[in-house]
């Protein structure tokens, strides 16, 4: 399995010039990297204007690793081979390094980039990626791979020192400016395009960070793009794009540890990963990078399993319009009255509080009087508060706050709160919030816990996660007020005076509802709007041999058609096409194409069999192929009036050309998507010509409406309005966001 590493942005509040002045202190060996043993040029060439020097050595590195290892593969050291390019310039280096030793059973590559920052020609950016591809090495593949990714994150650390260090040394020497390189004169004598003296060039080649400590990976860990104190340069606020001229987002070092938190190096690159993986396939509406870096540790930074819960979420949020809750959510007065929860000030971490006192809560009466539903989305109010609270604390207490603390007064709790369908409601309230917001939960203090509390935790412990399990204490009687108890988490002036503390907490003391105030369950269904159906998307499935279609008549010919669907499950093909005549309705027929049973009415199919493309329709777009997790918004505008059939199609592996037996990739394939299934949510509209060129406008001026669109600026500020890819068969737009 090949092992990745994508490093955030790093920033040197130092001039280009200066910073390769004192990199280049560090060659031909650097007493800082004892493994460094020594680098040879191998090649060494010079533009003939002089702006671009080009520099390819051969490193040895004394690895450390055992003994019984070295003695297996027989070598003491091991060989890369490394290239420089040096744009004077545009103020650019390049590093590219591959090792030459066991190349055929272990392959490291790295790049990294040394450039201008572009708000600030006074600083320094740098970023690197690797990847360790260990193929075969005797038997200790697993060991080698673990040696590599460790000496890698402490090369990482390294790199910092170094860098400094030599910083620091030139400033000793009274060297605090480089000259920038200035074009020769015509009149001048040009330089030989090509040298073979060391000395004519700065070595520019560092030692791979895979196998031994890099220079090139600095952090100077002053507050990220802060404002310089000295001198008039531009001010930042860490939050900006940091490379000029790329299409995608980057995060800076400084930035993830002021906002994000103290992260080892693995881990922030599962972070930008999986965010630049969102940004390739959910364009517009990337989450803040919180929220990403909740789902991985959720997971424990497993990168694919992390994809997975966070791409199920994010359908989740859009389906149920979730981003919108805290605008639109009004609580009912019941709520307000008998529900016995609320914020209230913040514990010694600076994490949001919130107290809730369940033992004085009629959930019995609760349910009867509101409904499932109802309460659920008063929790998830709670839930999204919760995460605009923590947003609002890292910037007051200037760290990183990502949870919340949950204090549960248990005082009154008895036997009437394990009323069955009070308990089925508090079931599946866990479940929805466990699934969408993981690692929101700091610490769970439960206070006055009774006798009976036990046969309710028996219910519901196994519905939460052991990650959240282990954050419960739990105190009986009034433990809660000696040592180890509340005090040890809260400041005593904000302890609620129900608990003993000086604090008063305006949290309702709840009490039973009136029984005036219950409905019957058919009023409740009736009257209550229900969460997972408010929602303007439909669902649908898609069988192997029984796409799913829909039809959509045109009468003006100006008209854009728009969609926005995610691929909840499977991978699938999105057509359109164009007919004259009206499809029939949908088949009642029982059974699909190929012997599949019809799944109902979320599966329609349009185009009759005997239908002939060309002839009786014809395709508008070209087919385009959708991966599971993507998310896809485009338009298309109308060239003929009659009848536009879009088409959702379970796509297939493709069949191996060499023979008729089939590729274990594609059994496999085939296996993951249970009974050839697919699934897609979707939502069309129908817009005339003038009112599309406006939305795309309000598009542009708005940016993301939604509540977890990454908070760097100049991040996730493609709408889907203008992302997307022209065809030349026709005035349309598809992309893949």
């Amino acid at each position: 399995m090949v092992q990745k590493y994508q490093s955030p942005v790093r920033v040197y509040k130092h001039p280009f010039e200066l910073v390769m002045a004192a990199y280049e202190r560090r060659f031909p060996t650097c007493h800082l990297i004892p493994m460094f043993v020594g680098s040879e040029v191998v090649n060494e060439e010079v533009s003939e204007d002089g702006s671009v020097h080009r520099v390819e050595r051969r490193c040895a590195l004394d690895v450390d690793a055992p003994r019984l290892l070295k003695r297996i593969a027989g070598v003491d050291h091991v060989y890369f081979n490394q290239k420089n390019t040096l744009n004077k310039r545009e103020r650019t280096l390049h590093i590219e390094s591959r090792n030459e030793s066991f190349s055929n059973r272990v392959v490291v590559h790295e790049t990294c980039c040394y450039s201008v920052h572009p708000e600030n020609e006074d600083w320094t950016c740098f970023e690197q990626t690797a990847s360790l591809d260990i193929k075969s090495f005797f038997g200790f593949e697993s060991t080698v791979e673990k040696i590599a990714m460790k000496q890698y994150a402490s090369s990482i650390n390294k790199g910092k020192e170094i860098i400094e260090y030599y910083l620091n040394e030139l400033e000793v020497e009274g060297i605090l400016h480089v000259p920038r390189w200035i074009p020769p004169s015509r009149s001048l004598p040009q330089p030989t395009s090509l040298s073979t003296s060391p000395a004519v060039l700065p070595k520019h080649v560092g030692a791979p960070a895979l196998c031994a400590p890099h220079a090139s990976d600095p952090n100077d860990g002053s507050g990220g793009l802060e404002a310089k104190q000295d001198g008039g340069a531009p001010q930042t606020d860490g939050l900006t794009e940091i490379l000029a001229g790329t299409p995608e987002d980057k995060l800076d070092a400084d930035y993830i540890k002021r906002y994000l938190g103290d992260l080892t190096p693995l881990q922030e690159s599962c972070l930008i990963r999986l965010r630049k993986w969102l940004q390739e396939t959910h364009k517009g509406k990337i989450p803040k990078d919180e929220h990403i870096l909740r789902f991985l540790r959720a997971r424990d930074f497993n990168m694919d399993k992390a994809r997975e819960i966070l791409c199920q979420s994010l359908t989740w949020r859009k389906q149920h319009q979730v981003d919108y809750l805290l605008e639109t959510w009004n609580s009912p007065q019941v709520l307000q009255d008998f529900y016995t929860g609320g914020w209230h000030h913040h514990d010694r971490d600076g994490r949001p509080l919130y107290i809730l006192r369940l033992g004085q809560m009629d959930t019995k009466g609760l349910v009867r009087a509101l409904g499932e539903e109802s309460l659920l989305r008063h929790v998830l109010s709670i839930n999204e508060e919760g995460l605009r609270r923590c947003e609002e604390n890292t910037k007051v207490f200037g760290r990183p706050i990502s949870c919340w603390t949950c204090l549960v007064d248990l005082e009154g709790l008895n036997m009437r709160h394990l009323w069955r369908p009070g308990v089925k409601a508090l079931l599946r309230i866990i479940e929805v919030v466990e699934a969408n917001y993981p690692e929101t939960l700091g610490r769970l203090l439960i206070l006055r816990a009774p006798r009976v509390f036990p046969v309710l935790w028996t219910l519901v412990s196994p519905f939460i996660d052991e990650n959240t399990r282990k954050k419960f204490l739990i105190y009986a009687g009034n433990d809660y007020q000696g040592p180890g108890g509340l005090v040890d988490y809260i400041d005593k002036e904000i302890i609620p005076d129900f608990l003993g503390g000086e604090s008063m907490c305006e949290v309702p003391e709840g009490g039973l509802v009136p029984k005036s105030m219950y409905r019957t369950p058919e009023e409740v269904e009736s009257e209550d709007v229900r969460l997972w159906t408010e929602t303007i998307y439909q669902s649908s499935s898609i069988f192997k041999g029984a796409p799913h279609e829909l039809v959509i008549e045109i009468i003006d010919a100006a008209s854009v058609i728009t969609w926005d669907f995610d691929v909840c499950k499977g991978d699938i093909i999105f057509n359109i096409y164009h007919s004259k005549r009206a499809p029939q309705p949908p088949r009642k027929d029982p059974l699909g194409a190929h012997g599949i049973t019809s799944p109902g009415l979320n599966n329609v199919q349009l185009i009759d069999k005997s239908w002939t493309l060309g002839q009786d329709y014809s395709m508008v777009e070209s087919p385009l192929t959708c991966k599971e997790g993507e998310s896809v918004q485009g338009s298309h505008i109308t060239r003929w009036p009659g009848f536009y059939i879009l088409q959702w199609k379970f796509h297939s592996m493709p069949a191996c050309s060499a023979t008729n037996l089939p590729r274990v990739d594609d059994v496999l394939a085939t296996l993951q998507v249970s009974s050839h299934k697919c699934k897609v949510m979707y939502y069309t509209e129908v817009l005339g010509s003038e009112d599309f060129r406006t939305a795309c406008c309000d598009v542009q001026s708005l940016g993301s409406m939604t509540s977890l669109e990454s908070s760097h600026s100049g991040f996730s500020q493609l709408s889907a309005a203008t992302v997307s890819s022209n065809h030349s068969q026709s005035s349309s737009m598809i992309s893949s966001y």
